[in-house]
């Protein structure tokens, strides 16, 4: 019986796609990745996925986990693999709101538990573009970050618990809802961020937030990028913490955002945009009011526009989350998710704009920023169209972020498209560590085979 077959005994012929139904399975996000998975599984509980993956160790069959396929970094390439899908495991299985905390399978759409948890008036603070079809598994499996990263930190600072299978179908039963457990070896963290390398995440417990009762929302103008970190702290310091978001759209993003047909923020153009967000109790907005006419007053900002109603705040950030569209038009680029020291994005700017012109006298660049924590989506639209000028780039840009103190992988994992990186820059002895990690765990290598490690 060959692995088809016998997979098909463990969760129906109907639950095991080939040929033209695994289509939309076969390319990711971006389009730049395509590929031709063996069969697509759709398992629909913790014990098929570990009879799957025991099969798979009998079989030696390589697999590729999927969850909502939202990824950029080539993380779900799978030619002659088999594609496990968590999508049939999407249940919310229970909210507990006064341990605030929810119980998840790893298919549960972002936005799925969101509205769960604000029925109750708690969030699930973890928000990007693609929540409407993100799912649990892979935000995990990425260690996801996003505008709010800022207020709550990353996907892993938002997880007590898991549930994991592991390479040869054992279950690694780690579902605690305690905030504190020294009992050895992280083992949760080890899993959060791999990307299904070293086993398949199928549940987990999530802390939830109190949800802001209102918040406060603004496109602001800085005179320049260093006047937009002074007034976030200052916002930081007149309201106890309570930015949710500061996100950076330079003048070139605005005016590819205009040219889609989204509206202006301002009336004139401006070199620095910001968009901010505050959330607490109702009456947010006069402590924003206050640092923001105190900065106009002092030059710090050139213009600001408060919005006055929710149909206001969704406009603004839908020119935000517009990103992913506007950045990745079909041209030739390089793209990068880099972090940086929060007072070194300045510096990267301006050494890039030295830089690029020596390298590609017709490249210009495009970005987006989560300017509270660093993050910069940096991408540049180059003059030739080959895949070893795009890697120049794309190693110079990391030669920058080094020198800087910075990290070539902020919040997008490193899939296939950052293993380059990972051998120039990773701590060769970090890489020992966790190529000796991903042997024990995985010594067969079927595990989402040739991603996250260098050769």
């Amino acid at each position: 019986m060959d692995f088809i077959e016998a997979a098909r005994l463990v969760v129906g012929p109907g639950q095991v796609l080939t040929g033209s139904d695994m289509a939309r399975f076969s390319r990711d996000m971006t389009g730049k990745y395509t590929s031709a998975p063996l069969c697509v599984l759709r398992p629909g509980s913790t014990e098929e996925v570990a009879a799957l993956l025991s099969l798979a160790t009998r079989h030696m069959q390589p697999i590729v986990p999927v969850s909502g396929n939202t990824g950029v970094s080539g993380g779900t390439f799978c030619d002659g693999a088999a594609m496990l899908s968590l999508e049939r495991m999407n249940r919310v299985l229970e909210v507990k709101p006064a341990a605030r905390v929810a119980i998840v399978e790893a298919g549960v759409i972002l936005d799925t538990l969101r509205g769960a948890a604000e029925d109750h008036g708690l969030t699930f603070p973890v928000v990007f573009g693609a929540r409407g079809s993100a799912m649990i598994g892979g935000i995990l499996s990425t260690n996801a970050g996003g505008s709010n990263v800022l207020r709550y930190g990353n996907t892993r600072a938002q997880v007590l618990g898991i549930e994991a299978v592991l390479a040869d179908g054992r279950v690694l039963n780690l579902m605690t809802e305690l905030h504190k457990d020294n009992s050895g070896y992280d083992l949760r963290d080890l899993m959060i961020g791999a990307e299904g390398t070293l086993g398949i995440i199928t549940r987990a417990v999530v802390k939830l937030a109190p949800r802001p009762r209102a918040f406060a929302t603004a496109m602001i103008a800085p005179t320049s990028l260093a006047a937009g970190l002074t007034l976030l702290n200052r916002l930081q310091e007149a309201t106890g913490g309570m930015v949710e978001a500061c996100e950076y759209m330079p003048g070139t993003y605005m005016a590819k955002a205009r040219a889609r047909g989204l509206p202006a923020a301002f009336d004139a153009d401006h070199a620095v945009n910001l968009l901010v967000e505050l959330g607490g109790a109702e009456g947010i907005g006069e402590g924003l009011e206050e640092v923001l006419g105190l900065a106009l007053e002092e030059g710090l900002i050139a213009d600001a526009v408060i919005a006055q109603n929710e149909a206001q705040r969704t406009a603004m950030w839908e020119r935000r989350e517009a990103a992913a569209e506007i950045m990745l038009a079909p041209k030739a680029k390089a793209t990068n998710d880099i972090a940086l020291p929060v007072g070194a994005v300045p510096v990267f700017f301006d050494r890039m704009a030295q830089i690029l012109p020596t390298l590609d006298p017709e490249a210009h660049d495009i970005s987006v920023a989560h300017l509270g924590d660093g993050n910069i989506h940096y991408v540049v639209y180059t003059g030739r169209d080959d895949a070893d000028h795009l890697a120049m780039i794309v190693e110079a840009v990391d030669r920058v972020v080094a020198d800087l103190g910075g990290s070539f992988s902020a919040e997008h994992g490193i899939g296939l498209s950052k293993r380059a990186s990972m051998a120039r820059h990773k701590d060769p002895i970090a890489l020992e560590v966790m190529r000796a990690i991903k042997a024990t765990l995985d010594p067969l290598g079927i595990m989402n085979p040739g991603k996250v490690l260098p050769d």
